[in-house]
């Protein structure tokens, strides 16, 4: 296989900035295609506080791209950062960049988004431009990179370096397309002759994720089942008709982990280490967790643990509909996340009502994260949609068996037992409500009470490839059939 030299442009990559999903694919996937021999540079916005929080050791590189945007000429210097061997490129517009939210306040977004990204989108190929190697692939995500592949084909296409680079669109959440009013067309020259049904008009307004399907050569979505659900009215966010003329160049392929930095046989923040074959580990986890939330200290209760977004897409009302019966029960809750405010409400009075079976964190924090997967015992995730999915990857990762709704990535990622008991590392549920999800727990809980077939389970999970390696290799295959058409 020739050696690509291939520019990931992307919202937000971890470790740099993250809020979610998207930053751990764009900061991971780039590692591992250098590792299986390709060139990779990482193009994002320079985010000045969410770098210094994350300790981001910056460079200035002396250039500075002219960009006119909105009635202004702007200077956008560029930055670089180097991290584990891969190259970032960051544009700086500390107006537009340095804010509290990446996209918006909590719960919000901004309203100069369209401004925001479609300024760093053009300086975005202008610095890949100015590679020193000819660009073979531009691999795009979500609606904040959606007009790159229309602005490539009709207005960069005198930049010698990246005129010929084929196009590669992610759509990671097809639920946020990036829609904004028409008056944004002339005032950020974007070309007006492709506004129509057929392209990115939606209702009369810019739909940046319908630029990116109508102009990428190829267009992938975050897992196999996913790529299929998004054809259909039920997922499909009132784009399925659109994508129905778009499948001949769609694809899923699954997200991975950085199983280096998720690894419980080295994770220095956890108590105790384990692994498949030694999970001695895993009981210290557990009961330090317990210990750490105040919860009974026990081996024998089932710990059942969740870290979501509290947000109806992670079907957080189906857990409330549940929660005190499962605590009649005698079961454990420990929660991380935040989110919808009548969710954080509901769960703080459940906890406080509870403390000695149940705990929960409002918002986010790594080091906790990692104690929660390594001390659970069955990780919850009833999602209504899952494009992929991260949280029971690294649940499985650590040996927390997941119980989750069949749909998306969870469906190929997570084997049911149901289906294949010898092989099972976790129980699906198909319907959205409480009494399924309700049901599937109570399957999980008999066979974590069945040692030997939770032993197998947890032994499955663990074992489990979910590294970057295999998805890196499938998108390798993509650009090549690419570039060879």
């Amino acid at each position: 296989m020739a050696k690509l030299n291939i520019v990931f442009i992307a919202s937000e990559a971890s470790p740099l900035a993250k809020t979610g999903g998207l930053a751990d694919v764009a900061g991971s996937l780039p590692h591992a295609l250098q590792h299986i021999g390709h060139q990779v540079t990482v193009i994002l916005p320079f985010y000045r506080r969410h770098l210094t929080a994350n300790q981001v050791k910056t460079t200035p590189m002396d250039i500075s791209i002219e960009m006119w945007a909105d009635g202004v000429q702007r200077h956008c210097p560029l930055h670089q950062a180097q991290l584990n061997g891969l190259r970032f490129i960051l544009v700086e517009q500390d107006d537009l960049y340095d804010r509290e939210g990446i996209y918006g306040p909590s719960g919000g977004a901004y309203e100069d988004n369209l401004l925001r990204y479609l300024l760093f989108n053009r300086v975005a190929l202008e610095a890949a431009a100015g590679l020193k190697k000819k660009v073979d692939i531009i691999h795009c995500h979500d609606w904040q990179t959606g007009m790159i592949p229309l602005l490539l084909k009709t207005q960069y296409q005198h930049h010698a370096n990246i005129a010929q680079a084929k196009t590669v669109y992610t759509i990671h959440n097809l639920a946020y397309q990036g829609n904004f009013p028409a008056e944004w067309i002339h005032r950020l020259g974007i070309p007006s002759h492709h506004f129509h049904p057929n392209d990115y008009e939606f209702h009369g307004q810019i739909n940046c994720m319908k630029a990116g399907i109508t102009s990428a050569n190829a267009i992938t979505t975050v897992s196999p089942s996913y790529a299929e659900e998004i054809l259909t009215p039920e997922y499909g966010c009132e784009l399925d008709g659109f994508l129905q003329h778009h499948t001949g160049k769609l694809s899923g392929i699954v997200n991975g982990l950085d199983i280096e930095d998720w690894d419980p046989s080295n994770d220095e923040t956890l108590v105790a280490n384990y692994k498949a074959g030694k999970t001695g580990g895993k009981k210290q986890c557990k009961e330090a967790l317990q210990q750490e939330f105040g919860l009974d200290v026990s081996a024998e209760t089932p710990l059942m643990v969740l870290i979501s977004r509290l947000a109806d897409q992670k079907g957080i009302d189906l857990l409330l509909a549940n929660a005190q019966r499962w605590i009649d029960r005698g079961y454990q809750l420990a929660i991380l996340g935040s989110g919808d405010p009548h969710s954080e409400h509901a769960l703080h009075q459940i906890a406080a009502a509870n403390p000695k079976q149940m705990y929960f964190f409002r918002g986010f924090n790594e080091k906790l994260a990692r104690h929660i997967y390594a001390g659970g015992d069955i990780f919850l995730m009833p999602s209504r949609f899952e494009p992929c999915g991260l949280g029971q990857l690294m649940a499985m990762r650590y040996g927390t068996v997941p119980v989750v709704r069949a749909t998306g990535g969870l469906i190929d990622t997570v084997v049911d037992h149901k289906q294949s008991k010898a092989t099972a590392t976790g129980v699906h549920f198909t319907d959205a409500t409480p009494e399924a999800f309700d049901e599937a727990v109570e399957y999980a809980v008999a066979l974590y009470h069945n040692s030997t077939i939770w032993s197998r389970m947890r032994s499955n999970a663990l074992k489990r490839d979910s590294s970057w390696e295999a998805s890196a290799a499938d998108y390798a295959k993509l650009y090549e059939a690419l570039l060879s058409a």
